[in-house]
Formats: structure tokens, sequence, C-alpha cells
């Protein structure tokens, strides 16, 4: 079993008093068959309808590596905080998995106390990934470095882009936006398109969270709530799969606060003047599920969201042609936030040569083409994100992609370590911020 610190495991007491109905066996996985057999365990953030959904992926691997039994272990989560603790629970347990998918949010977190580096993995097969590095923005590889590391490889991303309405584009003049429109272009859409509303239909909704919530707008305006920095080191790996891409570092480092920067409040108060003007919500607690509703029934005019909607939207019955996706309004810059997942090994497991088969395969176009068969996400792959978006998505699905390719800086969501005590701060203060006066802004900005 891999060390935790107290702290570390002080902060799954949450997690460990989930409820009442819940024994230990059941929190810690022993009650779940297969657990202590000798198959790959590769955990998932989700239930068992989804793990049984993945037969086909353990169907094909088991064909190019007969000699590897794996089994997916799902451990459902509210969220991706809630899903992490869980995964701490384990370890703790002594049952952890050999291998986590992992998101943005928690990549640091498991790469600075739980994860097993792929650097010599990925240098073994060098020959090999690089086809894979070939069909991969460097940019979606980066935000999985930490400390001069690789801790993960992408197998899809969502970028924070503009969804929009086609009925309220139409209804209130308004053509499909610049790939440079600006803030005051922004605005402008927005104030188009309040001239016509009628009922509860509201120009611009947004959630409270870190994805799509303020943080695109502080990235468009070329800052960040926390001071944008890059860790040394990874040269072994650029100049390997990526010799163009000098520029690129060991990974991003998130440490000082930054909530007061002068660009941070001027993000804050372009909002808090929207939201002023009622052309835009406060932003609302959580995550997009009713979203997706209100967006379908035509009550919203835009909001942000990646790729990851097309699958939603087609199942609350939109047609292609009912919405459009844009890139996010620049500010100073049109630096673009980003989410991305991907499998990391367990410090704990004895079984890292079978675990970065699992990781290999499912990052191969082969597997890819298994892994991710909806437009539920923006794959790591261009390839075959072309595949899943040129037959599903709206007229401009191709931003998807090209939001990484056209805009190179564009960054993983700040997620230190610590993200869940970082996002509960943010969270915390934007509302306060952006609602109320002018004045409450650089408060709730001090504050945070």
């Amino acid at each position: 079993m891999s060390s935790l610190s107290r702290r570390a495991f002080m902060a799954l007491g949450g997690a460990a008093a989930i409820g009442t109905g819940l024994s230990w066996r059941r929190l810690s996985g022993l009650d779940i068959p297969g657990r202590n057999s000798d198959a790959l365990s590769v955990c998932i953030n989700g239930t068992a309808q989804d793990a049984a959904a993945n037969q086909g992926l353990i169907d094909a691997f088991h064909k190019v590596h007969p000699d590897i039994p794996a089994r997916i272990t799902p451990v459902q989560g509210e969220d991706q905080s809630d899903f992490f603790a869980k995964v701490l629970t384990l370890v703790a347990a002594g049952t952890a998995p050999d291998v986590v998918m992992v998101a943005t949010e928690g990549t640091q977190l498991f790469a600075d106390r739980l994860a097993y580096p792929l650097d010599k993995f990925v240098m073994r097969d060098k020959a090999d990934m690089q086809e894979y590095f070939d069909d991969v923005h460097p940019s979606l590889v980066e935000s999985f470095m930490y400390q001069g590391h690789l801790y993960e490889l992408p197998m899809d991303y969502n970028a924070a882009n503009m969804f929009m309405s086609s009925k309220a584009m139409t209804m209130a003049g308004l053509d499909y936006p610049d790939m440079h429109w600006t803030w005051d272009d922004f605005h402008g859409y927005l104030k188009a398109m309040k001239k016509f509303a009628t009922g509860s239909f509201r120009p611009f909704f947004w959630t409270n969270r870190l994805f799509g919530g303020i943080v695109p707008w502080l990235y468009t305006n070329d800052t960040s709530f926390i001071k944008p920095q890059r860790f040394t080191g990874g040269k072994w790996f650029w100049n390997q799969f990526y010799p163009k891409e000098n520029q690129r570092s060991g990974g991003f480092r998130w440490t000082e606060p930054n909530a007061e920067d002068p660009k941070v409040v001027e993000a804050f108060e372009f909002m808090q003047e929207l939201i002023a003007e009622n052309l835009a919500s406060s932003p609302v607690q959580g995550g997009g599920n009713e979203l997706v509703s209100r967006f379908s029934e035509g009550v919203i005019g835009m909001t942000p969201a990646g790729g990851y909607w097309v699958e939603g939207l087609i199942e609350a019955g939109m047609k292609r042609t009912d919405y459009d996706a844009a890139y996010f309004p620049k500010g100073r810059t049109q630096q673009h936030q980003f989410g991305s997942t991907g499998y990391t090994i367990m410090k704990s497991s004895d079984k890292k040569d079978a675990a970065w088969e699992w990781i290999k395969f499912c990052s191969s176009l082969d597997g890819m083409r298994i892994v991710r068969r909806k437009p539920d996400s923006t794959a790591a792959r261009r390839s075959w994100n072309t595949e899943l978006y040129k037959n599903a998505g709206p007229r401009h699905w191709d931003i998807f992609y090209n939001t990484v390719d056209k805009f190179p800086t564009s960054a993983p969501i700040p997620a230190p370590p610590q993200e869940a005590a970082v996002e509960s701060a943010l969270i915390k203060n934007v509302t306060s911020a952006v609602t109320g006066s002018r004045t409450h802004v650089k408060v709730a900005l001090k504050n945070l």
C-alpha cells in the first residue's frame, strides 16, 4: 500500500462519512466481485452499467494481450473531487486499483502522491508512440506533465467554447461571429438578443465552477486567479516527440495567488456589468444537466460548453442546425481553457508493465475507436475527432480541435494538488464578486 500522509487521509473525512447506509466494505470496494483477483484493475468514475458498457474495450484488449486479464472497476462520484476522495479511500484500505482514469482536476493530486510516471515506458516504446503524439496536440500532453515527468496520455479533452442558439441568433439578426471576435462584440450580441427577448429568455447563461465559469474570461484576458507559471524540465520528452515545441515545459505550476491582478479585476467587472444590464444570469452552482435542457428549450442565447455537449443535445432532441459553437471571444488575448482525461498508473500497483500496455492500447487508434464511440467528448486524436463530429456536430464542429490547433497557448484548468480547496475558494467568492454593485468585486477578490 502506498504511503498516505495524515493530512491527505483526513481530507477523506467527507467521503468516509458519506452516509449511514454505506459500510466500510462498500466504501472501500471490498465487496466488488473480483476485487482481490489477479486481473488488472482499471478504475473509472462511473456505475456498474458504465463498466459493462466498456466490455468491448476489455475484449479488444484481450485479443491483443491474452496474457493480461483486466476488469473495469467503477467508482461513482458526484463530481471529480468526490471520485478522487473515494479512490484515496481505496488506497488507504489497501485495495488500490492499478490504473485510474483521472481528469485534469486530479492530475497533480495523483502525480504528487499516488501516481507512477510514464517516462520510462514512453521512451522504451518511443518508436510505437511517435504515431500517437503526431496525432495529439502538445498542449494536451503538457497538461499532464508535472515537475518534468509525464503522468498520463490524453484520451479526450474539452475546451470552453461558446455555444449559441440558432433561433436566438436568427431572431436578433446576428451572423456567426468572426474567429477573433472580442468581448465588445460579445456584449453587442447579447444586447441584440435582449431586444427581442420574451418570457424567461436569457442572452447569456453560465455556471459557477472551474470549467466554463469565470476562468475562461480570465484566460482570454491573459491572466488567472492563480499565477500561471511552469515547472522546468521535460526536455527529455519534448526533444524526442515534439522537437519543434522548444517552448514547452515540465508542466503547469500553480502555487501563487493572483486574484487581485488588475486583469482579473477587469474580467470580473466585465461579468458584473453583463449581469447588472440583465444580459447574463447570475452564475448558477453545479453542473450542466439542467443547462442542456434549458438550452434545448430555446430559453438561452449563448453559454460556455465543449464538444461533450453534442451528444447531450442530440439526446435532448436538438438538430445540428438548431445551434452552433464558436471560439471564446477575445479580451487581451484569446487563450482558451480546457480540461482533459487520461489513465494514470498507481505507485502501489505491482502490475505496472501490464498497466502501461492498457494505456498504450487505449491511446492507439483502434483503442480510441472503441473508447470514444459517441460525440460526447473531443477525442485527443485529431484523426478520430473528425470521425466523431463530421456527421453529428454543429456546422462549425471543427472548432473543437482547432481551439488548441489555432490557439496553441490554450491551457488546462488551474488544478494544483489542492484543487478541491482551490475550487471551493473560487466558487465561494465568484457570486459575491459579480452580483450587486461594482464595489463588491475587489472585496470578493481580496477574500479569494
